[in-house]
């Protein structure tokens, strides 16, 4: 019987590695090597302690190819645990890869772990972030580029230069200040002020030549709050929204909620001197600004006088420019066939969840929650618990499909979901203030969204032909917001509010997708360098 066991074993061992071997080996390998460290930084005119990679701040640009592996090293030198986790890649079939306390394990202090991951069918905008305690707050975040393969066509001509924005909020308190505040019970205050690519007033400039068209990819990286991006005296054509190629409408200003990306392309066709490259906050009662510079090669004029204004506290501008960004259906995305061949809107969902936000008090604390469950951490990430079998860390079913009207409590949601199925998820907010929710693992259909309360009646006004694809979606105050999503992607995920103080407080939980199959096609094996802690911490992954 012994015999038999270690031969079954040696099948088993050599069918994973062909299976891996078959994911990565015919794709191109991109290494990088990551020293997180504290650092001193100024952007808002004081000193403050930054997260840094290999010593800058926002850390190093990931520039790939659709498909391509990243084998990124990480080496803490911080003097706390750290996480860094990938906004917008999907991880296909390998959510241990995902850098969030749900999937996977915390850096130790002074310990490395090296993340494996792929762009799996992926092209577009994104940006890696810190996801523990409030670690955002302090940087340790940069830009994710996806670009097409050579033979796939790109429905635009290639820029003359391609430029990562990283704007957003920040503050002057350390993020152990602001841990500390929400840990107390409170509500943060406003954020201090606006950065661009962690600067602050016309802090960074980008130089272009008259005549020429660039792209711009504005990704808001932000803890709270909305921005309003603009640049005097120019358009911008909207292109692709989270790997979504779009119709090329023009815009002078956007709204860019908290977690999301764009790209647009500007040309230079102004006469030649500087412009302001504007950043503002959206729907706060002091509007935040901050500024950068548009430098034409061969002006001789600085910047000057008063900066463009923009919207300010306008919900309806704010809707219906939402509602006018539409998918291109004739172009192509990371594969050759154009993205309008998935016909999203005529499959019909499955099933139905309704995810209402709120703000409880529990305890004599301010908490977040979602169908009134507010997410606490466990002692054990959650998808290392499932694998190993290991009890009492979470239940399936542990939050509803549908809103729940009591008080807010405690627990550890996990909803339970099958591979294959196709949902409809409709995000619920009753409060007054504009929501920000991302899905980790996946890309969803946008189909619809209106103010007042969700009903069955509310899908004859759905989108279901060419709204776009995406991975984070705001929800307006006292309003609704649809999508649909195809569970194609097997693992435990993270649905969470972008309002980084939310999340911290408990406005998150994990989509269990699962399938009974047991399939290496399904789902990634665990990795052999994973990282082990609180109860799975005396279990072993795998030899090979």
């Amino acid at each position: 019987m012994r015999e038999k066991s270690n031969v079954h074993s040696a099948i088993l061992t050599i069918l994973v590695l062909l299976t891996l071997q078959r994911v990565y080996c015919d794709n191109p390998y991109r290494y990088y090597t990551w020293k997180i460290t504290y650092g001193d930084i100024y952007p808002l005119g004081v000193k403050q302690q930054g997260i840094l990679i290999n010593g800058q701040f926002p850390g190093p640009q990931i520039d790939c190819v659709t498909n391509d592996n990243l084998i990124i090293s990480v080496y803490n030198y911080l003097n706390e645990p750290f996480l860094i986790s990938w906004n917008g890649l999907q991880q296909r079939r390998n959510s241990w890869q995902n850098g969030v306390y749900g999937t996977t394990c915390p850096i130790p202090p002074g310990k490395n772990f090296t993340y494996t991951l792929q762009a799996k069918d992926q092209i577009g905008s994104y940006f890696y972030f810190p996801s523990l305690a409030m670690h955002k707050a302090a940087g340790g975040y940069g830009a994710i580029r996806v670009y097409s393969r050579p033979r796939i066509p790109v429905p635009f001509p290639p820029p003359a230069n391609d430029f990562t924005v990283l704007a957003g909020d920040l503050y002057k308190r350390s993020h152990r200040q602001l841990k500390y505040i929400l840990d107390s019970g409170h509500n943060l205050p406003l954020p201090d002020g606006l950065i661009i690519n962690g600067r602050g007033w016309n802090g960074y400039t980008f130089t272009v030549d008259q005549g020429k068209t660039y792209r711009f990819r504005i990704s808001n990286v932000g803890m709270a709050t909305s921005i309003n991006f603009r640049i005097q005296g120019h358009t911008m054509k909207l292109v692709e929204v989270e790997g979504s190629h779009t119709l090329q409408t023009s815009y002078t200003s956007l709204d860019i909620h908290l977690g999301q990306s764009y790209s647009v392309l500007v040309t230079a066709n102004q006469p030649p001197k500087d412009y302001y490259v504007v950043v503002s906050s959206r729907f706060t009662r002091r509007v935040l600004t901050t500024t950068a510079v548009l430098h034409y090669s061969n002006s001789w004029t600085q910047v000057s006088g008063p900066v463009p204004g923009g919207p300010t506290t306008q919900i309806n501008w704010s809707i219906y420019q939402a509602r006018s960004i539409r998918w291109n259906l004739t172009a192509s995305g990371p594969r050759p066939n154009p993205q309008g061949s998935y016909h999203y809107g005529l499959i019909k969902p499955s099933r139905t969840i309704i995810l209402a936000n709120s703000a409880p008090y529990i305890n004599g604390k301010q908490r977040y929650a979602v169908n009134s469950v507010s997410y606490v951490d466990p002692d054990t990430p959650l998808k290392l618990a499932d694998y190993f079998k290991i009890g009492g860390v979470f239940n399936l079913g542990s939050i509803s499909d549908q809103p729940y009207n009591g008080n807010g409590y405690l627990g550890t949601p996990v909803m339970a979901a099958n591979f294959r199925s196709y949902v409809e998820i409709v995000f619920q907010n009753w409060e007054n203030s504009v929501q920000s929710w991302h899905i980790d693992g996946y890309s969803f259909f946008v189909v619809g969204m209106n103010g007042g309360q969700w009903t069955p009646a509310s899908r004859s006004h759905y989108n279901l032909r060419d709204t776009v694809a995406r991975c984070t979606t705001q929800v307006y105050p006292k309003s609704w917001t649809a999508i649909y999503m195809a569970l194609d992607n097997v693992g435990m995920w993270n649905i969470r509010s972008e309002d980084w103080s939310r999340r911290y407080l408990g406005q998150q939980f994990y989509l269990r997708v699962y399938s009974s199959s047991n399939s290496w096609r399904d789902e990634l094996p665990i990795p052999k360098n994973a990282l082990l802690c609180g109860r799975a911490r005396h279990h072993r992954t795998r030899p090979l």
